[in-house]
């Protein structure tokens, strides 16, 4: 049996595959080619991403006094960017709520998701935020107290975010380098003033 005698005849020539499979293989050679020609524009198109932001202090304080403070929702005296703020709800997930209004203007909602006294843990999102103060969207933190062999503590502040701008190409003051920044100042500053109240005589 021939070539020829197959579905589709033989391949130009009279030789080589089956002239459905020589179709298939060209039409899969250009597709490739095509998708790689689209890869830098795919790229430069591409959406947010989401950014992380870990920070950590030591504090000479035991656990429990410094979750005293960081465990209680309602408390923002540790937080030097606030001017004042609006709770309700206490430490009860999914319900308690806050509203934090910035000293240099603007205001952020957040809501507690998550709360483990025993393991020194809370979970909390952004409901609601100023981009012009904290240019971010979809933020979730976690604020975590360990004991240490010391007797002293380290706090851990970590979150994961968006840029405020959420397709590609984003105004210069809402890039992913801008959004980092930002989150990244906030938390060192609050955890040294936390440090300094807690260490304070």
């Amino acid at each position: 049996m021939s070539y020829d005698s197959l579905p589709g005849g033989a391949s130009p020539g009279g030789f080589g595959p089956p002239r459905p499979l020589f179709l298939l293989a060209a039409t899969l050679s250009f597709v490739i080619a095509a998708a790689m020609m689209l890869a830098p524009s795919l790229t430069i198109a591409h959406g947010a991403t989401p950014q992380k932001v870990v920070e950590t202090i030591e504090i000479a304080a035991p656990p429990e006094k410094v979750w005293a403070v960081v465990g209680d929702f309602a408390d923002v005296s540790w937080r030097p960017e606030i001017e004042r703020a609006e709770a309700q709800g206490g430490n009860v997930p999914e319900t308690a709520t806050r509203r934090f209004y910035y000293k240099r203007g603007g205001s952020l909602d957040e809501r507690l998701v998550q709360y483990d006294g025993a393991a020194m843990s809370l979970r909390y999102i952004i409901e609601r935020a100023d981009i012009a103060v904290l240019p971010v969207g979809n933020l979730s933190a976690t604020l975590n107290v360990r004991g240490l062999p010391d007797g002293g503590s380290r706090v851990e502040w970590k979150s994961r975010f968006y840029r405020a701008f959420p397709g590609g190409n984003p105004p210069e003051q809402f890039t992913d380098e801008i959004a980092v920044d930002a989150v990244t100042r906030i938390f060192k500053a609050g955890l040294a003033s936390l440090k300094a109240k807690l260490e304070r005589p």
